[in-house]
């Protein structure tokens, strides 16, 4: 049997990791996971040469599951991704989202027992991040924006949803600066000193009104962590909607129309790094 899913990535509203609370969108660019069953054993691959520890992780969340044994029966399966590594993308929940889903749905059908639930899915894959430590928060918002697409506020502690919605369609510029940020590696106490500023971020985005609260999640999030704020004030100049950093970086985006993309990317070219356009997405993960 062989099955392919694929996961979007995500852009940042409010960053959980000052307060706990955060809030996401799904973006056009995404990881896809080919699988297929072999006689045993669980093999991985990725097309990036990163790590594949956290791709096993999530077959084994699976095959604990449904008490399924690696010595009598395996997976094979490969990742595919557009989305840029270790960039504050949400390419970890994206990767975990779309392999828990493809064994789920392998297993299930190789052995006719019901396939997991939208959050059993969820809530496997974070586990499998969070045991990985590629995630501090556990990033529910991230994974649910990456699993469901459109936009999500959500209770990261309590892994409960606070809005979840679709997003208006808009085009998403990405600038990814020639270097990588680890969420993982991130100074947590520092973020958390500025947990008063986030909360007024926050209370903008369970109001519905998002740009703004990208606009404050990222200058506050930006000075913290000691990347370059111009990045976003740029875009915001050019007349771009809305526009800042995306987890903990390094990567900045800007929310714009057609009428001022060009002048955005223009203005981006002085910075060491590229641009990538993409779009808002409210698909979600899915089986192809």
């Amino acid at each position: 049997m062989k099955k392919t899913v694929r996961s979007p990535g995500s852009a940042t509203i409010i960053n959980a990791i000052a307060t706990g609370f955060g809030s996401a969108f799904g973006i056009g660019l995404d990881i896809k996971c080919v699988a297929k069953t072999i006689s045993n054993s669980i093999k991985c691959e990725n097309d990036v040469g990163a790590d594949t520890g956290l791709m096993e992780l999530c077959v084994k969340k699976v095959f604990n599951h449904y008490n399924i044994n690696d010595e009598d029966f395996g997976i094979s399966l490969k990742t595919q991704s557009s989305l840029p590594m270790a960039s504050g993308l949400s390419s970890s929940s994206a990767s975990s989202n779309a392999i828990v889903k493809v064994v789920s749905e392998i297993v299930s059908q190789e052995f006719n027992l019901t396939p997991l639930t939208d959050l059993e899915i969820i809530n496997l894959a974070i586990d499998a991040s969070l045991d990985a430590g590629v995630t501090i928060t556990g990033s529910f918002d991230d994974a649910t924006a990456s699993y469901f697409g459109g936009v999500v506020v959500t209770d990261n502690k309590n892994r409960e949803f606070i809005i979840k919605e679709k997003m208006d369609e808009h085009e998403i510029l990405i600038f990814m600066p020639n270097f990588h940020s680890k969420s993982g590696d991130s100074n947590v106490e520092r973020m958390r000193v500025m947990a008063p500023l986030v909360e007024t971020a926050y209370e903008f985005a369970c109001n519905k009104d998002y740009f703004k609260a990208i606009n404050l999640n990222g200058l506050i999030y930006a000075s913290t962590l000691g990347f370059n704020s111009e990045i976003a004030i740029d875009a915001l100049q050019c007349g771009a909607m809305a526009s800042g950093l995306s987890g903990t970086g390094s990567a900045f985006f800007a929310i714009v129309d057609e009428r001022v993309s060009d002048d955005v990317c223009r203005q981006w070219d002085k910075y060491e790094g590229r641009t990538i356009k993409t779009h808002v997405d409210n698909v979600g993960c899915s089986i192809l």
